[in-house]
């Protein structure tokens, strides 16, 4: 009896069906994998809990987060508003965690395979248009998530927003109202226990040869006026709260009390044409400022999202802000816009008085 001979080799067609009636999908093969790794990772963790426990470190609760004092202030979203007059600060501004290195960098660190798996991930995908879409939808779940975080002091309730449905120069025509002013500035200090942070950002500065690093390191440990702005016309306004041409009594105080107390720039750029111009221009920046201002100037390209906006109040891209910082990197004043005379002298005063603060706590 004879068998017919097996040919060595096959047609297209046959090895096309060959290869996908015999293909295993790789979560197949994955599976005894993980489920060995996790076996063993059992195991260790059943050995090792009897000899040694090792507890990581607790970072601090974070701060309640009271409503938002601007819940009625111009946005860049939402519904147009007719009038608006801007009224002073009643409570604190800011994150209620503090910053660290490393946090708002706008840096994707994620590996090839990782971006591969969220890519693919349907899940991620949802996630991301509820970011694009919040309140836009409708839907109750977004409705939930824009009242918890209303509730957290993130979204101002009532005033959802929609990058869908965002007007492109709605921030120019809230200039109307006040040059831009989203709010007056307190008439004294916020007291340090429930001030709210002001968060790490991440950015290039005007040192030679130095590469980007984050704001904290340059904040922590003094007295800072920082000045926020993204515009040239905004550069002004922030300007005229804390240039030595136009308040000099708070630039002779800072010249006084240099190892204290400081003054810093926060140029927000995320348009990366401008932001080559501005790099085109860095020595005239560094002539401007001086040599020793050099480290305190950052041009942020990326990291500044939403969320840190409605915290920190900046809630218009064209205006420019003025924060005041103690040591601890907390929000203890704040000014928005152009400035008004008792703005001027209430930010001396309370520089002042937060060195006084700084002076006492090392004597005690």
């Amino acid at each position: 009896m004879s068998f017919a001979r097996r040919p060595r080799l096959l047609c297209l067609l046959c090895q096309c069906r060959s290869f996908s009636t015999s293909y295993r999908r790789l979560a197949n093969n994955d599976a005894p994998k993980a489920a060995a790794a996790k076996a063993i990772g059992t195991t260790t963790t059943t050995t090792t809990t009897t000899t040694t426990t090792t507890t990581p470190p607790t970072r601090p609760a974070p701060k309640v987060v009271p409503p938002s004092p601007l819940e009625h202030a111009p946005r860049s979203y939402g519904k147009r508003l007719e009038e608006f007059t801007p009224t002073p600060l009643s409570r604190p501004i800011g994150l209620p965690y503090p910053p660290e290195p490393g946090q708002n960098t706008g840096i994707d660190n994620r590996t090839l395979k990782q971006r591969r798996d969220d890519f693919v991930n349907y899940e991620k995908h949802l996630e991301r248009r509820e970011q694009l879409s919040v309140g836009g939808g409708g839907d109750l779940e977004s409705e939930d998530q824009d009242t918890e975080k209303a509730d957290q002091g993130v979204l101002p309730p009532g005033n959802r927003k929609s990058k869908f449905s965002r007007p492109y120069f709605r921030d120019w025509g809230n200039m109307k109202f006040h040059k831009g002013k989203t709010f007056v500035a307190p008439p004294r200090l916020f007291r340090a226990e429930p001030s709210l942070y002001f968060p790490n950002l991440y950015g290039q500065t005007l040192l030679k040869n130095e590469g980007p690093r984050d704001t904290t390191p340059a904040l922590r440990g003094r007295v800072s006026v920082v000045s926020m702005f993204s515009s040239a016309w905004a550069e002004d306004q922030a300007a005229s709260f804390a240039s030595a041409e136009a308040n000099p009594a708070l630039g002779a105080l800072l010249a006084a009390n240099a190892d204290r107390a400081q003054r810093v720039w926060l140029n927000v750029e995320e348009d990366p044409l401008k932001a080559w111009l501005i790099r085109l221009f860095l020595g005239g920046l560094r002539r401007r400022l001086g040599e020793p201002n050099w480290g305190r100037y950052f041009l942020v390209r990326r990291g500044v999202s939403d969320e840190i906006r409605e915290a920190i109040g900046c809630l218009n891209s064209k205006v420019g802000y003025t924060y005041l910082l103690d040591g601890e990197c907390r929000i203890r004043w704040a000014g928005s816009g152009p400035s008004e005379d008792h703005e001027r002298d209430g930010l001396v005063k309370a520089v002042r008085r937060l060195l006084d603060e700084e002076k006492a706590s090392r004597e005690s």
